[in-house]
């Protein structure tokens, strides 16, 4: 009876350290790049191994980006004992070496897979094979797992989720999930716990706004479907508007500016889409903006909220910590909007928080501009141009 005891015991702590183990995985939204928005079924290991070293000699990784995810296509069969097989042609070296090249940059490796029967491009999918290949993606040194929803066959989501989630958990690697069914079953209703980060939308395309026939989504329409969910999101659990397209060429700077800054409001994770290899000068500062990345990264780990909707202006605010905030003034109109606000007119109440500015004046930081300009004392005035933001941190202002 003793001994049976203290196995249970044993059983019991490893239980809890391993959960507490993998409570810090994605403490705050993951950086990093993936394949798809790019290069789509065109992915090779010279491919992988040059974003790699861009990631590092472009300063994104000093910014804090450090995943580097190969999407769809890697893979082409399974073999006589139900392992999966990369594609040899592609990447010949295997995918133990990549990883091992990955993280001798300084690095962490991610790979994709599906919950369905195959995935979406119809290479073999993970259905009845989860403990297996989260076994295998551990031995090759995975560190992040992208997992699709095609081809499931009328699965239950959230229990298909939780297989391979339990799969993960078992090999004993901290691997981040990424859980991708494209907020069909509302996976922010069950996620926690289950997967680090969900898709809530359709596909993104490169564009600011707008439907495609497939589903795709531009960069408001993902917004708007992301502004009620900000009480799902927390260390270790985010919602995920999907990747970036910066730098991919369908929308103009001021554009592309917008949707970085959103995604940071929304404490989106930052997985770049470009060519890190051929970034122009423009594409580099938005991407490596450190302020503006400081504000996504921020240890509290609360989700920006829509704050006033004027129509074709409104304002968003993100508590972070130390008693700061971000405010974004986001204008979606085709006209620049001139900006003349009180601050002193109306508090910011929301979930615990509630800020006064007539009780405290906040120091005010252009995160774009990089500069002082000035507190909350006098209204703010300000020209924010068509499809632009003015994105501000206040700080409260010492005595």
């Amino acid at each position: 009876m003793k001994k049976l005891t203290t196995l249970l015991l044993l059983v019991f702590f490893s239980t809890q350290l391993f959960a507490q183990k993998t409570e810090t995985v994605a403490a705050t939204p993951p950086m990093g790049w993936n394949s798809w928005n790019k290069f789509g079924c065109n992915v090779s290991e010279k491919l992988i191994k040059e974003m790699a070293d861009a990631m590092v000699n472009s300063g994104m990784a000093d910014a804090g980006y450090q995943y580097i995810v190969i999407d769809d296509c890697w893979q082409v069969g399974r073999d006589s004992a139900g392992n999966i097989i990369p594609d040899p042609k592609r990447f010949p070296d295997g995918m133990k070496a990549l990883a091992d090249y990955i993280h001798s940059r300084g690095l962490k490796f991610g790979i994709y897979s599906c919950a369905g029967s195959m995935t979406c491009q119809k290479r073999p999918g993970s259905r009845g094979y989860q403990f297996q290949d989260a076994r295998q993606y551990a031995a090759w040194g995975v560190d992040y797992l992208k997992y699709d929803w095609c081809y499931n066959e009328g699965q239950n989501a959230e229990a298909a989720y939780k297989t391979m989630s339990d799969a993960l958990k078992a090999t004993g690697r901290p691997i981040v999930f990424s859980i991708c069914e494209w907020g069909s079953n509302k996976p922010w209703e069950w996620g926690k716990g289950i997967g680090n980060l969900w898709r809530t939308t359709g596909d993104i395309f490169d564009s600011f706004k707008g439907t495609l026939n497939w589903g795709g989504k531009g960069v408001l329409d993902i917004i708007d479907l992301n502004a009620d969910l900000w009480k799902y999101a927390g260390p270790g659990h985010w919602n995920d508007p999907d990747m970036l397209e910066v730098g991919n060429g369908g929308m103009t700077d001021e554009e592309y500016k917008t949707h970085f800054s959103m995604w940071c409001m929304l404490a989106a994770p930052l997985m770049a889409g470009n060519d890190l290899r051929s970034m122009d000068d423009e594409t580099k500062k938005i991407l490596t903006n450190e302020e503006i990345i400081q504000v996504d990264q921020d240890a509290l780990g609360e989700q920006g909220f829509r704050f006033i909707d004027y129509g074709d202006q409104e304002i968003w605010v993100k508590f972070l910590q130390n008693d700061e905030l971000a405010v974004c003034f986001l204008n979606r109109a085709d006209t620049p909007w001139n900006v003349n606000y009180d601050w002193a007119k109306v508090g910011i109440g929301h979930a615990k928080h509630y800020v006064s500015f007539s009780d405290k004046k906040y120091d005010l930081r252009d995160l774009w501009q990089h500069k002082a300009i000035g507190n909350t004392g006098k209204n703010l005035t300000a020209d924010i141009p068509a499809h632009g933001v003015l994105m501000l941190r206040l700080t409260p202002e010492k005595k």
